[in-house]
């Protein structure tokens, strides 16, 4: 996977764009899906201090915001607009994906299995890179250190880590 280098400042101008207009889009949506619902098919008679009886309509109208938001997402993300965020999107998602099996690359990487210490190396690049751009300043020594350990381990059994190597291919070569 090739690494992008990306503008700390335009990257997080990007995402708080991003998030702001999902927050309000959905906001403005559900209340409108749910006043449209309640209208069509809500109950018209209303007691004082008793529930309408409509929650369920604007429940829908909610989960109909959501569904509309996702799609539009999923449509922009070609954007060259988003480039960046959908990159950094893609980069936590294959974080998770190693760190669900994190012991077991570990534990093969401690053993000198090449492809489980190449993906440790793209695992904490790549988490270094995420913690800078979203300002994680309080876990990036650890990771650090991890990368310092993992290259002591790769001189140690003779590899030589490259982060272009990684694909995501190789997770599924592991335990």
């Amino acid at each position: 996977m090739k690494l992008l280098k990306v503008d700390k400042q335009d990257y997080r101008k990007k995402i708080n764009t991003v998030i702001i207009g999902f927050v309000s889009s959905l906001a403005v949506m559900a209340v409108g899906f749910g006043a449209i619902l309640i209208h069509l098919f809500g109950s018209q008679v209303t007691v004082s201090g008793e529930s309408t009886g409509n929650f369920h309509l604007n429940l829908i109208g909610v989960i109909i915001a959501v569904a509309v938001n996702s799609f539009s997402l999923n449509k922009l993300k070609g954007q060259p607009y988003l480039k960046e965020v959908v990159y950094v999107w893609r980069l936590k998602n294959i974080h998770n994906r190693i760190y669900r099996k994190l012991k077991k690359i570990k534990k093969e990487a401690q053993q000198g299995n090449r492809i489980a210490l190449q993906v440790l190396y793209f695992y904490y690049m790549t988490q270094k890179q995420v913690f800078e751009l979203d300002n994680n300043t309080l876990t990036i020594t650890t990771v650090v250190k991890s990368i310092n350990e993992l290259q002591e381990d790769a001189d140690r059994w003779g590899v030589k880590l490259e982060l272009e190597q990684f694909e995501t291919e190789m997770l599924n070569q592991i335990g």
